[in-house]
């Protein structure tokens, strides 16, 4: 297929099938954008904290807050995926936020996922440094840390294939223990192999399966929230997918059956196999890989090493979680200095194709965040609470962008079978995205509203207040405007492409 016949795919879009140049290129193959959607939603999350749900809310509640999360996520997933199949770009959601609702809003939605990703980063590859500590008790964590960092350049720095050849394998690798994971869970409870059979008695267990009522399903809807961020990422490489109108339709079509198979069979056989009562899902931590409960199920199944093998597929884990941080964060850097949001030297690519200068940019502020901690853990915690509800700030952002493009596209006289791939459901979808994101962003620290504690509610609220501070600053310094349906272009060129064309139709009057 040529360049020409992908949206989005030209010369016009700044994105290229062949050599770099101030442009990326579309190296990254179909397998590698499934495998990068498929791991997107399974990050130590799942492995380590997915007990708690169970300890908090009871398996039926835990049950319930991930089945409805997971339905969201799948529709807000087939928004984007018609947008990026559309116009499939490197600045994803914050090129579709200021094209289709307000430029203001672009700018804000991009910088303030680029810092979300950097500070994830950050924790992510201190968390690291723990983990490898449980084999190397004695040795520093920053030398630990440090190395992430090298590799995770490395891995980003050369050819855009070598980072989707590297997420392909480490996405397997989780896909293929947690299916483990599940065949053994449920030859435990069905007594194969595995005797006396557990059966579902932990399921009514002391008052369950529902535990601690609405309010408790409520908190664990919030973690389930998080369990999920990452799944956007898919939308930021349909940008260098060689075939995007076929990679990313694929890739999110497989959504509902991930979610199926790696949060609620994942979590029905934790809540089968460990009552909630168990104090090992209320200690559990992001580093604690004894107390994990996958690790707990497989001792209990009497796998040798048990603990040994989790912490390994953590660690690949998040190494995952890094490197996918690493790119999309550098993406959406490089497409807002494209979109002159950002310095003009960002939006630079190296011969290969590769944003070189977001990428190192991206790595120091990720080294500056977990250097942070030298001024105390509460600062460095701080950082990390304050970027909390960014991936639900950016959840909005896309269906928002969506329920605006298909109304256009419907006024200005289009059919949906001009679309390379159409969402289904359309409105209930980004409709029922934006009330659940906005009910776990309201949801937030209710204790501290209750007890006045506004330094607390600062601090949790902070992402919400930054984005309206880049939105409103950026639209009363640039006096922008919330997009006319009627004068949207619905076509798959850039708002930059946009403004050169408005430009030359000016200059040529």
């Amino acid at each position: 297929m040529s360049n020409d016949n992908i949206p989005g795919g030209n010369s016009k879009t700044d994105e290229s099938k062949g050599h770099g140049g101030n442009h990326v290129v579309r190296k990254l193959k179909t397998r590698h954008i499934s495998m990068i959607a498929l791991g997107g939603c399974i990050g130590t999350g799942l492995f380590m904290t997915s007990g708690g749900t169970i300890a908090k809310a009871g398996p039926g509640g835990g049950l319930v807050a991930y089945a409805a999360m997971g339905i969201m996520i799948y529709f807000l997933m087939t928004s984007l995926g018609e947008l990026a199949t559309n116009m499939p770009v490197s600045g994803s959601f914050s090129v579709y936020s200021s094209k289709y609702v307000d430029p203001a809003l672009g700018f804000a939605m991009g910088w303030d996922y680029w810092l979300n990703w950097a500070i994830a980063g950050a924790t992510d590859i201190s968390t690291a440094a723990l983990l490898m500590q449980y084999w190397f008790p004695k040795s520093p964590g920053w030398v630990w840390s440090l190395t992430m960092l090298v590799i995770i350049f490395c891995l980003n720095a050369f050819v855009v294939s070598a980072f989707g050849e590297t997420e392909f394998w480490l996405a397997l690798i989780k896909v293929v223990t947690i299916v483990i994971f599940v065949v053994i869970g449920l030859m435990m409870i069905c007594g194969i192999m595995f005797q006396p059979a557990i059966g579902f008695k932990n399921f009514t267990y002391k008052g369950g399966p529902f535990i601690g009522g609405f309010p408790a399903i409520m908190a664990v809807f919030l973690i389930a929230g998080y369990s999920f961020q990452g799944t956007e990422v898919v939308g930021v490489t349909a940008g260098e997918s060689e075939n995007p109108s076929q990679a990313v339709p694929k890739a999110i079509n497989n959504v509902f059956w991930r979610i199926v198979l790696f949060y609620l069979l994942s979590i029905f056989v934790i809540a089968a196999i460990i009552p909630y009562t168990d104090p090992h899902l209320l200690g559990v931590s992001d580093t604690n890989v004894a107390m994990s409960p996958f690790t707990i199920v497989f001792e209990k199944a009497g796998l040798a090493g048990a603990a040994s093998v989790m912490n390994a597929v953590v660690l690949t884990s998040i190494l995952s979680a890094v490197n996918t941080g690493a790119y999309a964060s550098s993406r959406m850097l490089y497409g807002m200095a494209k979109d002159d949001y950002a310095p003009k030297f960002l939006g630079t690519t190296t011969k290969r194709g590769v944003p070189l200068a977001a990428l190192i940019t991206t790595l120091c502020i990720e080294a500056l965040a977990f250097s942070s901690s030298i001024f105390g853990p509460k600062f460095y915690m701080w950082l990390v609470t304050a970027t909390g509800l960014t991936g639900f700030i950016s959840w909005i952002g896309i269906a928002l962008s969506h329920l605006r493009f298909r109304r256009a596209f419907k006024l200005q006289g289009h059919k949906l079978s001009e679309l390379k791939y159409h969402a289904k459901l359309f409105p209930l979808g980004p409709v029922l995205a934006i009330v659940l994101c906005l009910v776990v962003i309201c949801g937030q620290d209710i204790p501290a509203f209750a007890s006045g504690d506004w330094s607390e509610i600062l601090m949790t609220y902070f992402s919400v207040l930054l984005v309206a501070i880049l939105y409103f600053g950026y639209k009363f310094t640039h006096h922008t405007h919330i997009v006319k349906l009627t004068d949207m272009d619905v076509s798959s060129a850039r708002p930059e492409v946009l403004k050169q064309q408005k430009a030359q139709a000016a200059a040529s009057k």
